[in-house]
Protein backbone atom coordinates (compact mmCIF):
# COMPACT_ATOMS: atom_id res chain seq x y z
CA UNK A 1 0.00 0.00 0.00
CA UNK A 2 2.68 2.50 1.02
CA UNK A 3 4.73 1.88 -2.42
CA UNK A 4 1.39 2.60 -4.43
CA UNK A 5 0.80 5.85 -2.93
CA UNK A 6 4.33 6.62 -3.45
CA UNK A 7 3.76 6.15 -7.50
CA UNK A 8 1.10 7.55 -7.57
CA UNK A 9 2.84 10.82 -5.79
CA UNK A 10 5.97 10.35 -8.46
CA UNK A 11 3.48 10.49 -10.71
CA UNK A 12 1.60 13.58 -9.48
CA UNK A 13 5.28 15.17 -9.46
CA UNK A 14 5.96 14.17 -12.84
CA UNK A 15 2.93 15.77 -13.91
CA UNK A 16 3.13 19.11 -12.43
CA UNK A 17 6.88 19.11 -13.74
CA UNK A 18 6.09 18.40 -17.13
CA UNK A 19 3.18 20.92 -17.40
CA UNK A 20 5.57 23.65 -16.49
CA UNK A 21 7.57 23.49 -19.90
CA UNK A 22 4.46 23.69 -22.28
CA UNK A 23 4.48 27.35 -22.22
CA UNK A 24 7.05 27.25 -25.15
CA UNK A 25 7.00 29.70 -27.93
CA UNK A 26 8.88 28.43 -30.97
CA UNK A 27 8.17 31.11 -33.40
CA UNK A 28 10.14 33.67 -31.31
CA UNK A 29 13.19 34.31 -31.32
CA UNK A 30 15.22 33.80 -27.54
CA UNK A 31 15.94 36.25 -25.54
CA UNK A 32 19.29 37.53 -23.94
CA UNK A 33 17.48 36.21 -20.73
CA UNK A 34 14.73 34.10 -20.67
CA UNK A 35 12.73 33.71 -18.06
CA UNK A 36 12.36 29.55 -19.37
CA UNK A 37 15.49 29.24 -18.42
CA UNK A 38 15.51 29.68 -14.84
CA UNK A 39 12.18 28.33 -14.28
CA UNK A 40 13.81 24.99 -15.90
CA UNK A 41 16.50 24.96 -13.89
CA UNK A 42 13.89 25.69 -10.35
CA UNK A 43 12.24 22.52 -11.81
CA UNK A 44 15.37 20.80 -12.15
CA UNK A 45 16.80 21.62 -8.73
CA UNK A 46 13.41 21.07 -6.82
CA UNK A 47 12.92 17.37 -8.82
CA UNK A 48 16.94 17.03 -7.89
CA UNK A 49 16.28 17.71 -4.04
CA UNK A 50 12.55 16.07 -4.20
CA UNK A 51 13.34 12.72 -5.22
CA UNK A 52 16.79 12.52 -3.83
CA UNK A 53 15.05 13.60 -0.12
CA UNK A 54 12.04 11.17 -1.11
CA UNK A 55 14.57 8.02 -1.71
CA UNK A 56 16.22 9.09 1.56
CA UNK A 57 13.42 8.85 3.31
CA UNK A 58 11.56 5.45 1.94
CA UNK A 59 15.32 4.03 2.62
CA UNK A 60 15.67 5.66 6.26
CA UNK A 61 12.11 4.36 7.54
CA UNK A 62 13.74 0.46 6.19
CA UNK A 63 17.62 1.03 7.63
CA UNK A 64 15.65 2.38 10.81
CA UNK A 65 13.33 0.02 11.27
CA UNK A 66 16.11 -2.94 10.99
CA UNK A 67 18.23 -0.95 12.90
CA UNK A 68 16.24 -0.57 16.28
CA UNK A 69 15.74 -4.73 15.85
CA UNK A 70 19.13 -5.37 15.93
CA UNK A 71 20.00 -2.72 18.46
CA UNK A 72 17.25 -4.47 20.45
CA UNK A 73 18.86 -8.04 19.81
CA UNK A 74 22.40 -6.97 20.22
CA UNK A 75 23.70 -3.25 21.79
CA UNK A 76 27.24 -4.18 20.80
CA UNK A 77 26.18 -3.13 17.04
CA UNK A 78 24.76 0.28 17.32
CA UNK A 79 27.68 1.74 15.69
CA UNK A 80 27.63 -0.45 12.64
CA UNK A 81 23.83 0.80 12.34
CA UNK A 82 24.64 4.11 12.76
CA UNK A 83 26.73 3.79 9.89
CA UNK A 84 24.45 2.29 7.53
CA UNK A 85 21.51 5.26 8.65
CA UNK A 86 24.46 7.79 7.61
CA UNK A 87 24.83 6.37 4.15
CA UNK A 88 21.10 6.11 3.52
CA UNK A 89 20.83 10.04 4.50
CA UNK A 90 24.19 11.27 2.60
CA UNK A 91 21.70 10.60 -0.55
CA UNK A 92 19.74 13.59 0.30
CA UNK A 93 22.92 15.35 0.76
CA UNK A 94 24.01 14.42 -2.50
CA UNK A 95 20.93 15.74 -3.80
CA UNK A 96 21.26 19.12 -2.27
CA UNK A 97 24.51 19.30 -3.88
CA UNK A 98 22.88 19.09 -7.37
CA UNK A 99 20.70 21.19 -6.36
CA UNK A 100 23.46 23.77 -5.85
CA UNK A 101 25.19 23.01 -8.81
CA UNK A 102 22.09 23.46 -11.16
CA UNK A 103 21.25 26.82 -8.88
CA UNK A 104 24.77 28.30 -10.28
CA UNK A 105 24.81 27.55 -13.69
Amino acid sequence: MRMKSAGYMFLAVLIISISGLTGLAFAQEPAASSAGDSSTKLIGAGLAFGLAALGAGVGLGYVGSAGLAVISENPALQSKVFIFVGMVESIAIYGIVMMFIILGQ
